[in-house]
């Protein structure tokens, strides 16, 4: 598969005034350099689901700034879709599908059907093209009731709804999605996270997803890129990234034996008794679970056991006080 994101040895800085000092010099410098992104390199192949994730000004939204070909690199090279985006926007805006969380793309005093139209005049979509997203992507995300209503007249959960059909109608190769669940109830995420992961699956579209809502990265990437103070400090399988945490995995055991705590397993950190279970805490790296399970049933009556791994907050929690 090809690569749809080629970013090496990026860089983006600002220059900003600095408060003068109250003995201020002829000579002595006001201004200071930030590095909002510094020298990030990394690949997305085409068909990929990608979370980029990280606390809020640690560089995301410049970055996909740069991706968009909405600023320029001051340093490094940049190519999506195979062109430089700062050179080819235009070009790369065919076939780049966006939401941004706090931008609309709809026009507020229309019925959402309008925007449509004028969408499908400005990309130049085929009529059959254009019919089937439209009636497809409608009756997925359940829009035909407020199809014909003004924007301004629709919840915040079915401008979001809008909003993604709107970025999908010209089948778009890569997806930049940005908080495209805040503020939704549980109800509309599950249907946004839904069509996500179906456009993946079925056309093969690259998707780059920005959130701070772990529960999204879980249910639609699998791959994550942890991006702090303008580097990146993580990018890998999700499942990997997962396995690799240094932190505490657990084995759970259903039992109604009570627990002696007469088990002695080097690698095992600790065991916790609970009513009518207990649990063996451990690290990965010095112990296999299945080491502990074979352990545990040669002197126990187990009804159920349950391996758990650390969840994806766990570990970006990790990552972001370290």
């Amino acid at each position: 598969m090809r690569n749809i994101i080629q970013v090496s040895n990026l860089s983006r800085n600002y220059t900003v005034a600095e408060k003068r000092a109250r003995r201020y010099r002829p000579g002595m410098s006001s201004h200071k350099t930030i590095y909002a992104v510094k020298n990030i390199s990394f690949e997305i192949r085409e068909g990929e689901t990608v979370g980029f994730i990280g606390p809020n000004g640690a560089g995301k939204s410049t970055t996909i700034k740069m991706l968009a070909g909405i600023l320029h690199p001051t340093e490094g090279d940049v190519e999506v879709l195979g062109r430089e985006p700062y050179k080819y926007r235009r070009e790369n805006a065919k076939q780049i599908g966006a939401i941004f969380g706090q931008k609309s793309q709809l026009w507020w005093d229309l019925p959402v059907i309008d925007t449509y139209t004028l969408l499908k005049k400005i990309y130049k979509i085929p009529d059959e093209t254009y019919d089937r997203n439209l009636e497809s992507y409608t009756e997925c995300l359940q829009m035909k009731e407020f199809l014909h209503q003004p924007v301004r007249q629709l919840s915040l959960g079915q401008r979001m709804r809008a909003e993604l059909c709107a970025a999908l109608l010209h089948d778009p190769a890569l997806l930049f999605l940005d908080e495209p669940t805040i503020g939704l109830d549980i109800v509309v995420k599950k249907q946004i996270r839904e069509m996500i992961r179906r456009i993946n699956q079925e056309r093969n579209t690259t998707i780059l997803l920005i959130t701070h809502d772990l529960r999204d990265i879980e249910e639609v990437c699998d791959r994550i890129i942890l991006i702090n103070h303008g580097e990146i400090i993580v990018d890998g399988e999700l499942q990997e990234v997962r396995k690799n945490f240094e932190g505490f995995h657990a084995v759970e055991f259903l039992c109604k034996m009570p627990f002696r705590e007469d088990i002695e397993l080097p690698g095992v950190e600790k065991w916790k008794a609970g009513e009518g279970s207990f649990t063996a805490f451990y690290r990965n790296e010095e112990i296999l679970p299945a080491k502990i399970i074979e352990t545990v049933l040669q002197s126990y009556l187990v009804e159920d056991i349950r391996i758990k791994e650390p969840t994806i907050e766990e570990i970006v929690e990790k990552y972001y006080r370290a």
